[in-house]
């Protein structure tokens, strides 16, 4: 029996056992071999087969944006608009782009590489329709773009979300808080701060058993789930930020418009009329958390013009990588003003490791 048809297997003994206190240590092991399997499918212990074809596109740009959706919902057509690329795929049904496609948007200073990833179909997670390469792909994006089609059901939406789950894509989702390392003596050490609701301890040592995992510290800090105690152990998972995007919304009344408006997380677009493509940009930046970070020469006034994106939670060392590599090696101060500083409006002298804010100004001094 091969590996698809194990998790199929799992998934219909999983559809037929009632959730409730008696089975939750069954669904627990389940739900482990299920993950072990997926993660067999998507990463092949055995190398000897022939390498696979990927999309080799170089990240470039302060950031990556990668656009998934089924076929024949616009992607094409946006990645044209947005950032005036060329695109040979029609907007009408049953026509597809089977390449990666990158752009690039600027946006205040920054650099936004933006991804036309290949239509996903069902079964994407399991290999079909060169399903692998678009979710490998897609895990090294700083944040997801699902665009779906306004004039369809939300089944398309439920669809994608199973396939990019499937593949270890969290959306929208942060990484639990638990700590787990592994040992080779003393057995299993277990402790919470917090009480659980939504598993115990008997059912994560069954799956720790399940993985062979006998000598191990554990130590829970918030409510998690079974689900969320299993991606910890796998330690593959993404947790990416996303945005739901639905197109052709110039085809729906206004009152299906305002429903899909006032959704979580979801912006309402038409590619075909240009409507409300700024307030995307604008979304996509917000939701990317990016900082802004002026560079200011000695006796000079700061460059307000090409400044360096960076992620919110970035050091004056990774503003030394951005201007240039050689600048942390020869670091001597440096000298900071904005929101970082203690002394602002004032400068205050730092190191390295001084976490930068947004609308910073720096100046670097090397040996």
């Amino acid at each position: 029996m091969g590996v698809v048809e194990k998790i199929k297997e799992i998934e219909e003994e999983m559809a037929r056992t009632q959730k409730n206190k008696a089975t939750e240590y069954h669904l627990g092991l389940l739900k482990a071999k299920l993950a072990r399997y997926r993660a067999q499918l998507l990463e092949p212990a055995s190398k000897s087969g022939p390498a696979g074809v990927g999309f080799d596109v170089q990240k470039s740009g302060d950031a990556r944006v990668a656009l998934i959706g089924f076929p024949s919902v616009g992607k094409s057509t946006l990645l044209s608009t947005l950032t005036h690329t060329a695109s040979e795929v029609a907007s009408y049904e049953f026509t597809q782009n089977i390449n990666c496609n990158p752009g690039v948007i600027e946006y205040q200073g920054a650099r936004i590489q933006l991804l036309d990833l290949p239509g996903i179909v069902e079964g994407a997670s399991q290999g079909r329709g060169r399903g692998r390469q678009v979710v490998s792909t897609a895990k090294t994006a700083d944040l997801i773009v699902v665009m779906l089609d306004a004039t369809k059901s939300d089944e398309q939406r439920r669809l994608l979300e199973i396939e990019l789950d499937a593949v270890g894509i969290r959306l929208n989702k942060q990484k639990p808080d638990v700590v787990f390392k592994r040992r080779t003596t003393g057995g299993i050490t277990f402790n919470t701060t917090v009480k659980l609701t939504q598993t115990d301890e008997k059912t994560i040592r069954t799956i720790l058993a399940s993985y062979k995992l006998h000598n191990c510290d554990v130590m829970i800090r918030e409510d998690i789930t079974t689900d969320d105690f299993i991606d910890v152990l796998i330690g593959t998972r993404k947790y990416i930020p996303c945005l739901y995007v639905y197109n052709k919304i110039d085809a729906i009344s206004l009152e299906q418009m305002d429903k899909l408006a006032r959704s979580r997380n979801t912006v309402v677009i038409s590619c075909e009329m240009n409507l409300n493509l700024d307030y995307l940009v604008e979304r996509m930046w917000a939701e990317l958390n990016l900082v802004k970070v002026y560079t200011k020469k000695r006796g000079a006034h700061p460059d307000l013009t090409d400044p360096i994106c960076l992620r919110k939670g970035a050091t004056l060392e990774d503003v030394c990588n951005g201007v240039h590599r050689s600048l942390a090696t020869n670091f001597r101060y440096g000298l900071v003003w904005g929101k970082s500083s203690k002394f602002s409006p004032h400068a205050q002298k730092v190191s390295l490791a001084h976490q930068v804010q947004d609308e910073d100004v720096v100046s670097i001094f090397t040996k």
